[in-house]
């Protein structure tokens, strides 16, 4: 994993990370991820005001190697997409942490935040 890891990050064990800021989670994929996927060409992201649980499958991603699925590491109200995203696909490859991020979730249960891993653990597990 890179050194450039945000320090505020959760991820979830099927490697998307969460950030929290004021009740709403942004979600994305880890680096670790984006550079097993390879280069992206597409994705699925869900719309806005979808309610998601934890766990679900909620988007799909396509490289030039294979398709994913994405799940929701939270509970909530999706809020937002990002459309550079399904434009830009390599955002994400390129900037994993910023302008790649995939979706914004209303927390509909906070203590969920307490579940996800920190970047130490996560690094260890993709070690």
């Amino acid at each position: 994993m890179s050194s450039n890891v945000p320090s505020d990050l959760k991820y979830a064990s099927s490697h998307e990370w969460v950030r929290v800021e004021d009740g709403i989670a942004t979600v994305g994929i880890s680096d670790h991820a984006q550079a097993e996927l390879t280069e992206l060409v597409f994705v699925e992201l869900p719309e806005a005001g979808r309610q998601l649980q934890a766990g679900e499958q909620c988007a799909v991603v396509e490289s030039v190697k294979t398709a994913s699925d994405v799940y929701s590491p939270v509970s909530g109200e999706v809020v937002e997409s990002n459309k550079n995203l399904e434009d830009n696909p390599g955002l994400a490859n390129d900037d994993a942490f910023g302008a790649g991020w995939f979706f914004k979730v209303r927390l509909s249960a906070p203590e969920e935040i307490d579940g996800l891993i920190s970047p130490a653990a996560y690094s260890e597990q993709i070690g």
